[in-house]
Order: structure tokens, then sequence, then C-alpha cells
């Protein structure tokens, strides 16, 4: 199947505005039907249309036969091929092939109130932002305790840092947001996601924005009903090997992406490792090392603490702080991992020069011809 060729019915017509929603997805059939039907239960601004895209990356579970029988049952569903199968892939088609003058850009693993579309649609046109989102509100990705403690870890302040769309925040410019609604001509000045990143494509278009001028709003009264992994292992396996070493590839393809909240880990795993092999050498380090990994134990039990109370999970208390340092350490890892394929100059990212034109030589820092205009 051609990567434009739709498996449902085409589009509906009218002389109406539109907004095209995109939502990429792969081996989701445990969520995507939740998922698509909030989004068609959205309340639509006044004199627009909706059309939504699922770009399916050649899913091997029941995520394509789930996604045509509710095609069947709302003609507003498209299901595309993503040949490309990585969510950057997958949105640059769907713009490319969206009719809408705005972009909403969701994800299958989620799923959305009724007003979503039209808060983001009223806050662009309140704030002249051109990206808007929202908070994640996590939910556990399973009923057992290890999905209760992925959901604790990443609603935390100590666990995740200052990402405000994570633990709450205020309204207001930040340097990202979860997915986003664009006006279509942000793409047309800006280009489109960074194919070179499997993740954090969101976050380097964000800081692209910002760097071209442009304004990144988060309003903490739009939510995304989020779903964790389900277990320690699954979440563990994520950050150190598709999550955290994507944040030093992005650092290499756009410098001004970096965030220290982002490069944090690496410097705690870094110093966990020298101070475990320095310490024993040089007493006086080995004090030092021991004091800062004290002060660490004592804000993770603390923020454990606080987690079990939020949550009214006693055993939280007891298994929250070594799930933080687990969460830490093996995040920083995956930063030291990627930064040393970066250094051996074993990542793909390095290989692909330009991803499209005029985004420049492994450097996609926009022209300053780039700023996008005010929105309407």
């Amino acid at each position: 199947m051609s990567a434009t060729t739709s498996t449902a019915a085409p589009p509906p017509k009218g002389g109406e505005l539109c907004i095209s929603i995109i939502i990429p997805c792969r081996n989701e059939e445990k969520y995507i039907e939740q998922c698509l039907r909030s989004v068609v239960a959205f309340e639509v601004p006044p004199g627009y249309e909706t059309e939504i895209l699922v770009l399916d990356g050649r899913s091997d579970d029941a995520t394509r036969e789930i996604t045509l029988r509710l095609a069947r049952e709302y003609p507003s569903i498209r299901l595309l091929d993503n040949p490309g199968l990585i969510q950057s892939c997958a949105l640059n088609q769907g713009i490319r092939l969206a009719r809408g003058e705005w972009i909403l850009r969701l994800d299958a693993h989620s799923r959305y109130g009724p007003e979503y579309l039209r808060l983001c649609w009223e806050t662009a046109q309140r704030t002249g932002a051109e990206n808007i989102g929202g908070l994640f509100i996590t939910q556990p990705g399973g009923n057992g305790p290890q999905a209760y403690l992925v959901q604790a870890l990443t609603t935390h302040r100590f666990g995740v840092g200052n990402a405000g769309f994570r633990i709450g925040a205020t309204e207001g410019s930040v340097d990202t947001v979860p997915y986003g609604f664009f006006p279509r001509r942000v793409f047309e000045k800006l280009g489109g996601f960074d194919e070179r990143l499997v993740r954090h494509q969101d976050y380097e278009l964000n800081r692209r924005i910002i760097a071209a001028g442009g304004k990144i709003w988060l309003n903490p009264a739009i939510h995304v009903f989020y779903f964790n992994q389900p277990t320690l292992a699954a979440f563990y396996r994520k950050q150190f090997f598709k999550e955290a070493p994507f944040n030093p590839y992005c650092w290499y393809l756009a410098p001004y992406a970096f965030a220290y909240r982002h490069a944090i880990t690496g410097a705690f795993a870094a110093g966990i490792i020298g101070g475990c092999v320095l310490g024993p050498v040089f007493p006086r380090l080995g004090a030092v090392f021991a004091g800062v990994m004290a002060l660490y134990g004592v804000l993770a039990i603390v923020s454990a603490a606080q987690q079990a109370l939020r949550y009214r999970r006693p055993s939280h208390l007891l298994w929250l702080p070594f799930c933080f340092f687990g969460f830490h350490f093996i995040h920083g890892l995956g930063v030291l991992k990627g930064l040393f394929n970066l250094a051996v100059g074993a990542e793909p990212v390095q290989r692909v020069h330009e991803p499209w034109p005029g985004a420049g030589r492994r450097r996609a820092w926009p022209p300053a011809s780039a700023a996008p205009d005010a929105a309407a």
C-alpha cells in the first residue's frame, strides 16, 4: 500500500474550515479504540469540521483492524500507511496530506476529554502562540503494583525535574508541551519534524519554534490522559534504549534544544560511577560522595512519602526511593550511551546531514528569516 492511499472513505467535503488531527501509531491495539472514540467526541469550534488521519507504522497486532472498524462507523477517520514506521515520518506525511489550516498532533497511547480541541483552539486565538498544549494526567498502564510505581515516578518533581506539563504548571510560555496544536504556517515556514529523531522530535520542533521567535503556550485546563508502562522493567528499558540516548542525539542535531533537566541524569550516573571507583582511593572524595548520596537518599525518601500520601499507597514509601534511584541511574546511563555513540561516530543521526532543504548540515538551526508570523 502506498503512503498516500487511504484504506477508508475519503475525507468529508464541505465549505467549512478544517482542523486536521494527526495520530501516528504502531501496535496500539490496547489503546487505539479509546483514543479514537475520545477524539471523535471532541467539541469542534464553530465553523470548522475535522478530519482524523491515523498514520499506522505497519502494525502487526490488531491496530489496523480496530481502526478500520471505527472508520466505517465514523467517516472522518482515515487510516493511512506509514512506511517510515517512526513518528516523525508519520507526522510529516500527515501534515502533507492534511487539508486543515490547523494541525492537532495527538498520540494513540492517550485519551482526551471532549473539550480538548475547543480549548486548544480558543487558547490559540487568545494567545497567538505557535503551539498550544496542556498537562499530562499520567495513568497507570496496568493494575499491578509496578504500574502505580511508574505513575508515581513520573509525576513528582524529584523524578522528572521541572517538566511542567508532567507535574503541573501555571498558564504561560514554556519550552515544550505534549503533542501540540499548530497553525499550518508553522510547518510551511520552519519545516516539518526532524526524521532523524526517533524520539524527542516534538521537543526539537518546539525549541526550533522558540529559536525562530515563536511561542509555545501551556494551558493547564487542557488535559492529556497518558498511559505509562505497566512494569518497572518496561519503563527502565524504554528510558535506557529509547528516551535517554536521544537527548544527546537531539543536542547534536539542534544545539538550541539543550535542556539541563535532560542532562542532569547523565551527570548523576557519571558521578555514581566515579564515586564508586575513585572514592576508595581518595578518602576526601569518598567522604563528599557519601554526603551527596546521603542527601539524595533523604530527598528520595521525602519524595516517596509525598507520593505515598498523594496516591494513598503506603508501599510507595518502601519501594519508591529505590525506584527513583533506578530511574535516574538507568536514564543517566542511557544519556552516557548516547554521548559515547556520538563520540565514536556510531549513531545514524550523524550520517544524514540535512533532513530537508535549508535545515543546515548537521545543525537544524532555523534561518533568521524563518520566524513565524503572529497568529491570526
